[in-house]
């Protein structure tokens, strides 16, 4: 019987395998901006959707990082890539260090793009409450959206977003995956590690700050890096979908 597989999108036919986990409003589609800047001949990527996102909308399951973890495996193996590296967005930035820890043979570099850290984004239950509140509240996923991209963005793309965040992912996928990114801790586990890892922040981003990349990914990980996207919010993928590609594989070719 053959293995069930997540939906994805593939880019690309070089030696060099990348695969981009999307964040919690997101998909494989948020991606696609940064597609006619990439380099295909020297890369293959994969913008990888999550069980009840995107593609895999219909796939149930416990929706939980360590499932994904399995399932990004069961795809490298599917795709016959034996090694590869990893971007992840927002709480993809919890997704991706998830994958390592199930592999780490088989990552060679990670990437995160406003990663939420293994500590998770540590809130309490006041607000816990009021972001579980938006899985059945566009207004509030978009109110959300404004906010992490400093609310200097045109209203009709926020409310667009959350539009798109609602139409293309499962309500209780939504729920479920929400505390494995806000609020489980699993830092213990990365500390010391040696994985290459690059870090990507927006200027306007409000929580994903220098100072907090410097408390998390910068104190457990011991060759990473932080470089500021200039002129973007939590959204560098969508504001400025160029320069981070050119940021990416900046970094990426240097492996």
């Amino acid at each position: 019987m053959t293995q069930a597989l997540n939906g994805y999108i593939e880019v690309g036919h070089g030696p060099r395998k990348v695969l981009a986990m999307s964040g919690w409003f997101g998909s494989a589609d948020d991606w696609g901006g940064l597609i006619p800047a990439l380099d295909t001949e020297a890369f293959t990527y994969v913008f990888f959707d999550y069980r009840g996102y995107g593609r895999s909308r219909d796939r149930v399951g416990a929706f939980t990082f360590e499932e994904a973890a399995q399932d990004v495996l069961a795809l490298a193996d599917h795709l016959g890539w034996d090694k590869f590296s990893l971007i992840g967005h927002s709480m993809g930035g919890v997704a991706i260090q998830r994958v390592m820890l199930a592999a780490p043979e088989r990552i060679e570099r990670m990437a995160g793009v406003c990663a939420v850290p293994a500590c998770g984004s540590r809130m309490d239950e006041t607000r816990l409450a009021a972001f579980r509140a938006t899985v059945d509240d566009v207004e509030r996923r978009a109110a959300i959206i404004a906010f992490s991209t400093g609310n200097r963005l045109a209203p009709r793309w926020s409310a667009h977003m959350a539009h798109e965040s609602q139409r293309l992912s499962r309500a209780e996928a939504f729920a479920g995956f929400l505390p494995d990114w806000a609020a489980n801790d699993f830092s213990a586990q990365v500390m010391g590690n040696a994985t290459p890892v690059k870090l990507f922040i927006g200027e306007h981003d409000p929580t994903i700050t220098a100072d907090l990349m410097s408390r998390t990914w910068l104190a457990w990980y011991a060759n990473a890096t932080l470089e500021t996207v200039a002129n973007a919010g939590h959204y560098p993928m969508y504001e400025v979908p160029v320069a981070l590609a050119t940021a990416l594989e900046n970094w990426l070719k240097e492996a």
